[in-house]
């Protein structure tokens, strides 16, 4: 993967060290915008970058006596981690990021390494399944190659 990687970031370099500093970070925003959306998408399916389902939620034994109330279906994880305002894009000439940063990304980062945590101030700590929330696909890759290419020429 990390070849491929390096691959795509020479091919992509000739192409961008053409341009001047002004119109790459226009076409590095576009193009974190979209890998963004592709990861939001992602996300919301509920899926790996490797196309594994998430491990689901462990049922919450404090809910027995509310059955009548909870809904039948069970919320998607990460409903409000998924939103623009969490998931942020940043890009300037050289680079582009696109990730969690600040209060959220310690969220984040709990699910995507399988941390430890606790739920409330005062639980017991947790140790989380490991779910991949940002990552590099095949998918992705094809993505930031034909957006270059779409914004490019």
């Amino acid at each position: 993967m990390a070849d491929d990687l390096k691959a795509l970031e020479q091919w992509a370099s000739v192409l961008l060290a053409q341009l001047d500093p002004s119109n790459r970070r226009k076409i590095s925003l576009k193009v974190a915008q979209d890998l963004r959306r592709s990861q939001q998408q992602r996300i919301k399916a509920q899926m790996t970058p490797e196309g594994i389902q998430y491990t689901p939620r462990k049922p919450r034994k404090d809910l027995r006596h509310k059955k009548d109330r909870i809904k039948k279906q069970r919320a998607a994880m990460f409903a409000k981690l998924r939103k623009n305002i969490h998931l942020k894009v940043k890009a300037d000439s050289n680079e582009i990021a696109v990730g969690f940063f600040g209060r959220v990304a310690r969220i984040a980062r709990v699910h995507q390494f399988g941390l430890n945590d606790r739920v409330t101030n005062y639980g017991p700590e947790i140790k989380y399944e490991t779910r991949q929330l940002l990552g590099f696909s095949n998918v992705d890759r094809e993505l930031i190659k034909d957006a270059l290419t779409r914004y490019l020429f």
